[in-house]
């Protein structure tokens, strides 16, 4: 192995490192408590080392989101697919996506409600949020009616996860009707699809 290939290996790690120490402080803590100097102290690396991965928090927030992204759409799509009918398909992303904002809050909030900087529906989007969003279409698009635009039907799915999420787990939704409302989503998305 080259000397080259080594420190390029140690870079990457350090990085993993810095990403996993921010995503552990955050969901025990909040992305309050997750500053450079605790993340430094955490990995045991000086600021500088640190600084020398990412130009700030909201650098390691965005790096934090896209790692959630490939997650999430690893999760979607094992639920897509772990069912057969479009109806199930529909039903089954949307409560893999509600479970995985309840489970994971702090990586939630750094993917969908803090700004940390990250392109989202552009080409220069990273391939991580195309890929988990491509996993909320291939459940909705086989519901859509025809003459309605698929993008536009899976940004309004997702939005509408987005508030059910984000309502249930701030409390202003109680969280024993949460399936009901599901159902109800999944009904008025695939209405008239068997």
């Amino acid at each position: 192995m080259s000397i080259q290939t080594r420190r390029e290996r140690e870079r990457a790690e350090r990085e993993r490192l810095i990403v996993a120490a921010a995503r552990e402080l955050a969901e025990a803590e909040g992305w309050e408590a997750v500053t450079t100097r605790r993340l430094a102290a955490e990995i045991e690396y000086s600021q500088p080392v640190l600084y020398s991965h990412f130009k700030g928090k909201d650098a390691i927030m965005a790096a934090v989101a896209v790692e959630g992204c490939a997650e999430l759409a690893a999760e979607l799509r094992a639920a897509r697919t772990a069912v057969s009918g479009r109806r199930e398909a529909l039903a089954a992303v949307g409560e893999a996506y509600t479970a995985f904002a309840r489970r994971r809050p702090a990586l939630y909030d750094a993917m969908f409600t803090l700004a940390v900087g990250l392109p989202f529906a552009t080409a220069e989007a990273p391939p991580e949020l195309w890929e988990a969003f491509e996993e909320l279409s291939r459940a909705v698009t086989p519901v859509a009616a025809e003459g309605e635009d698929p993008v536009l039907l899976t940004e309004t799915y997702w939005a509408t996860l987005h508030g059910l999420a984000t309502l249930t787990r701030s409390g202003r939704l109680p969280e024993e009707s949460h399936a009901h409302r599901l159902s109800l989503l999944t009904g008025h998305f695939a209405a008239g699809v068997g």
